[in-house]
């Protein structure tokens, strides 16, 4: 079964808002992992919005799950995942005033980059991720960079879904195949949600995790935190 990693950045962002430490990001995270998520995500941005580095550093104290670090491979976040060492770091694209990740990477264009960056993580221990779209070319280029996974960037995705056409997993399901022909794990996320989630899921192979936040935290507005976590899980298992 594929696993949820549940992004608490929004639960950040609201406490932030006030000030202070309402909402707990650190209580959010223990409640999410007891409710039967397998994972949380974090992504920190320099200008500290939502999950400050600090945040970083408490919350590796108390997940038990999968730890995931997303950013961009600034000297400043490299310098706090190696201090932290989290299970997975996931490398992003985004320029330092990004609003949220629009695009994976152009991986040719970055590769030594990247290759140095990779082997730098995975010699401290770390499983790497790199966030990518659905172009061949460019997963091909993650396996060469030694990355052990690439996140699928799934905004085309639900975009097209929501219009209507279901047919829009189809580049996704291929780009899932060719990655594991590569050698390389699938992850998947951006705008994910429980309606989108099923028919991904259940279409394309070889997916390990998705990390998922706004629309989940959003949901449990509505629902509460603990039968949206246990919605999303249902969104993943296997049908039939």
């Amino acid at each position: 079964m594929t696993r949820l990693s549940v992004n608490v950045n929004k639960i950040a962002t609201l406490r932030n808002a006030r000030g202070g430490k309402v909402p707990n990001v650190l209580h959010a995270a223990t409640h999410i992992q007891n409710f039967g998520a397998q994972g949380i995500t974090v992504h920190p941005r320099p200008d500290e919005r939502h999950i400050t580095y600090a945040d970083v550093r408490e919350l590796k104290e108390v997940v038990t799950t999968e730890f995931n670090v997303e950013g961009y491979p600034s000297d400043s976040f490299l310098d706090l995942v190696l201090a932290v060492k989290p299970d997975q770091v996931t490398l992003v694209p985004d320029p330092p005033g990004a609003l949220t990740s629009d695009h994976g990477w152009d991986v040719s264009a970055h590769r030594a980059m990247l290759e140095t960056t990779v082997s730098r993580l995975k010699n401290a221990g770390i499983r790497v991720s790199l966030f990518t779209g659905t172009e061949e070319a460019h997963i091909e280029a993650a396996a060469e960079v030694g990355t052990d996974r690439i996140e699928l960037y799934t905004e085309p995705y639900a975009q097209a879904f929501a219009a209507g056409s279901a047919d829009a997993v189809v580049p996704f399901a291929r780009a899932a195949a060719f990655a594991h022909a590569c050698g390389l794990g699938v992850n998947a996320g951006h705008d994910l949600d429980a309606n989108n989630l099923p028919h991904f899921a259940a279409n394309v192979p070889y997916l390990e995790e998705v990390s998922i936040g706004h629309a989940l935290i959003s949901d449990a507005l509505y629902a509460g935190l603990e039968q949206t976590v246990k919605t999303y899980l249902d969104c993943l298992k296997p049908k039939g």
